[in-house]
């Protein structure tokens, strides 16, 4: 049991730690939602109902659409692009590791089996990394509108205004606000850990170049 969680305890501790604050999340939003709706005259919900609300939707998957985003940009930008001395970057000019054609490499019984099958199995493999977060962050966006456009349905509806459709939500100024006030604060902190981990160290992590290592070193 030490052993598993020595070997995948940065999961587990991230995975523990985004359900304890999705709960608090949950908790919280219910009761300023509750509060919301007495103050409207309208009658307090209990925490099941809340999930069912546009307002839980939208914000969930807006904050959630703004991290595959960032995942996702990265992982392709990081493919072409590079930050010489940053431990964020493959070194530039030189051939990296990642670089390699996985149909020339040797097969052994240890070798992933997409690569030991080849053709189509194989281009989706070598790919799946960029697929995985393009798909959660297109699902995100969805989910994100349909939320939103309830949340502004239900108060256009309060103040006695017409309604939007799904689609029609998406040429909204509130739609995009929701979404580049999250885009925005994602790539600040990416070139922030990019261009930080040039100068500055923390012993230990496998973010950080090693504390001796010249700051003109990209490969730590």
């Amino acid at each position: 049991m030490l052993r598993l969680f020595r070997d995948h305890g940065l999961f587990w501790v991230n995975a523990f730690l985004f359900l304890a604050f999705f709960l608090g999340m949950v908790l919280t939003g219910a009761s300023a939602y509750s509060d919301d709706q007495v103050e409207h005259g309208g009658k307090a919900i209990t925490v099941i109902q809340y999930l069912g609300t546009g307002d839980f939707v939208e914000a969930t998957f807006e904050n959630w659409e703004s991290e595959f985003l960032q995942m996702g940009s990265y992982v392709v930008l990081t493919i072409f692009l590079f930050q010489k001395g940053s431990s964020e970057s493959k070194p530039p000019g030189e051939t990296a590791p990642q670089d390699q054609d996985p149909r020339k490499v040797k097969l052994t019984a240890s070798t992933p089996w997409p690569v030991r099958r080849g053709g189509l199995v194989l281009v989706l493999y070598e790919n799946s990394l960029l697929i995985l977060f393009g798909t959660l962050f297109i699902a995100s966006v969805l989910l994100h509108a349909a939320g939103g456009n309830a949340a502004y349905n239900e108060d256009q509806t309060e103040h006695g205004q017409p309604t939007l459709g799904y689609w029609q939500f998406f040429g909204t100024s509130e739609f995009w606000f929701q979404s580049f006030q999250n885009w925005q604060s994602e790539f600040m902190v990416v070139a922030l850990i990019v261009l930080s981990s040039v100068y500055l160290r923390q012993r230990g992590s496998s973010q950080s170049k090693p504390v001796a290592a010249p700051n003109t070193e990209t490969d730590g």
